[in-house]
């Protein structure tokens, strides 16, 4: 998988493929911001994609704003959705989880306060079309 780079899934199991194929490229110190609609597939596309690291216990962080999981790398998983100001994210640390290098760390609903994101990062952005398909589009931000 090189970037740019978008794809069309039609199921769970395209989505579970597409999650595994761009975790191979994870190795630790990755932002990966993820962007789309309630119910366009972030948190379930996060979900395949931490499988790869032996990780099987996801869930929505919309109310806990940061889940933080332990497998085969450590990773950080953001949910922006309720955040009212930036200075909740600066309370709990946010800059903080940035700059550990040994784990990767996901944002979702990252285009609600692009002023945090760092000017390094993976951006993934997901569409539901008509016929429930979604368009999943990569690109590296640098």
């Amino acid at each position: 998988m090189e970037f740019p780079f978008a794809a069309k899934v039609n199921s769970e199991e395209e989505t579970a493929r597409l999650a595994g194929e761009f975790s191979e490229l994870l190795q630790g110190g990755e932002i990966v911001a993820l962007n789309g609609d309630l119910g366009a597939g972030k948190t379930s596309f996060i979900k395949h994609l931490l499988r790869n690291f032996e990780i099987d216990n996801v869930s929505s962080p919309t109310f806990a704003i940061v889940n933080e999981y332990q497998g085969s790398l450590k990773v950080n998983h953001f949910d922006f959705y309720r955040i009212n100001k930036v200075e909740e994210l600066y309370d709990i640390g946010f800059e903080e989880y940035l700059t550990r290098e040994d784990t990767l760390t996901f944002i979702e609903w990252a285009d609600l306060l692009p002023e945090v994101l760092p000017s390094k990062r993976i951006e993934i952005s997901f569409v539901v079309n008509d016929d429930f398909s979604r368009e999943i589009s990569f690109k590296n931000i640098s």
